[in-house]
């Protein structure tokens, strides 16, 4: 069998699967059956987002290279009939999808594994199409048996490849699926991905924490208005950034699904940014901390504050310059181009899915 992953975390998850499946699946099946699984990384969802396609592009690859299964697994959202998909299974072909983000953001690793698992042991069961019958594998146990997931069996129609169909469902699932989506995207490379910004905050923090005027005015400020500040500039740089890069999905489709996608997307974009924005301002404070305690003098301090300098003064200091530094990143991140915000902020299937859209919209402009 072999598993078709795309760049990335899909890829990471394969090669791991690749390793300890063999065993496993010879361990479950109890028949003897031995188990060779190949990891083999590929855009299959380049040019395209429908199940269908992807499911007929499985398919032939399955018989042009012999494999007997095939499973995929992309890090992009799909959605199937208005819905938003899980997993997909053909057993006359022998094939099936996986949508990684329907798995949350949690336990990845684990939940993918029993995911595959379950859908190999379904589609190698002696319960296969026969003819003149309708393919009869067994549901997918594992992990959507609980009766409080989120995912459930979703209709499938005669003339589709698929038998077998899970989509996410309610606003448990949605969640769920827009952890994955956030996960996905690793925020956390948005910090080393956005140097001049972050040159541009620490420049403005090392200059603001030997200003005596922010010495006053940090030491004036109560705790309910320093957390104000700082909420107020973590949103201000995620804000920016998300319009200066034109980050935000627009639509001019009316239609349910293509809203509702829209707006998953742009959830998963303002959370994606703000975590890598929230990273930045810790990576912020804790920088101006350590300048602080290297530069600040308590004489000089007492002369301008009229009191001596405390432990309490370099927190709030720290608390306040960082507040102060993260706006003046967010005005340093116009120096950075669309696309290393992009990158810095999205996964490489992403940027790919991004960039056929904009792509799109200019053909339609032309037009």
């Amino acid at each position: 069998m072999a598993l078709l992953a795309e760049p990335d975390a899909p890829a990471e998850i394969a090669q791991h699967m690749a390793r300890i499946l063999p065993d496993r699946l010879a361990e479950r099946s109890g028949e003897g059956r031995q188990f060779e699984v190949k990891a083999v990384r590929e855009p299959l969802t380049a040019g395209t987002q429908d199940p269908s396609t992807l499911m007929h592009r499985m398919v032939e690859r399955k018989s042009a290279e012999n494999w007997d299964i095939i499973v995929a697994l992309t890090d992009l959202p799909l959605h199937a009939q208005g819905r938003m998909l899980a997993v997909e299974v053909s057993h006359e072909h022998g094939v099936a999808l996986l949508c990684l983000p329907a798995l949350g953001a949690l336990r990845l690793r684990r939940r993918a594994q029993q995911v595959v698992e379950e859908a190999v042991l379904s589609l190698g069961s002696t319960r296969t199409i026969r003819a003149g019958s309708s393919p009869s594998g067994r549901p997918l146990t594992r992990p959507f048996g609980g009766r409080l997931s989120p995912v459930h069996k979703g209709p499938v129609d005669e003339e589709e490849t698929a038998d077998l169909r899970y989509i996410v469902t309610g606003p448990r699932g949605y969640l769920k699926l827009l952890g994955g989506m956030v996960r996905a995207n690793q925020p956390w490379r948005l910090v080393p991905g956005l140097s001049k910004a972050l040159a541009a905050a620490l420049a403005t923090g090392a200059i603001a924490t030997v200003n005596s005027t922010v010495w006053s005015l940090a030491g004036a400020l109560s705790v309910p208005r320093l957390v104000i500040a700082m909420v107020g500039s973590i949103a201000i740089m995620t804000g920016w950034l998300i319009v200066d890069a034109q980050l935000w999905q627009r639509t001019r489709k009316e239609s349910p699904e293509a809203v509702q996608r829209a707006r998953l997307y742009n959830a998963s974009t303002v959370a994606t940014v703000g975590i890598g924005v929230i990273v930045c301002y810790a990576g912020l404070m804790i920088t101006n901390l350590a300048w602080a305690l290297f530069i600040l003098n308590d004489q000089v301090f007492a002369s301008f504050t009229q009191h001596p300098l405390q432990a309490t003064d370099y927190w709030t200091l720290t608390w306040f310059v960082a507040s102060v530094a993260t706006v003046g990143g967010a005005l340093g991140s116009s120096l950075e181009s669309d696309q290393a915000v992009r990158a810095a902020a999205y996964s490489k299937r992403e940027q790919e899915r991004r960039e056929m859209l904009q792509n799109d919209k200019a053909d339609q402009s032309k037009s």
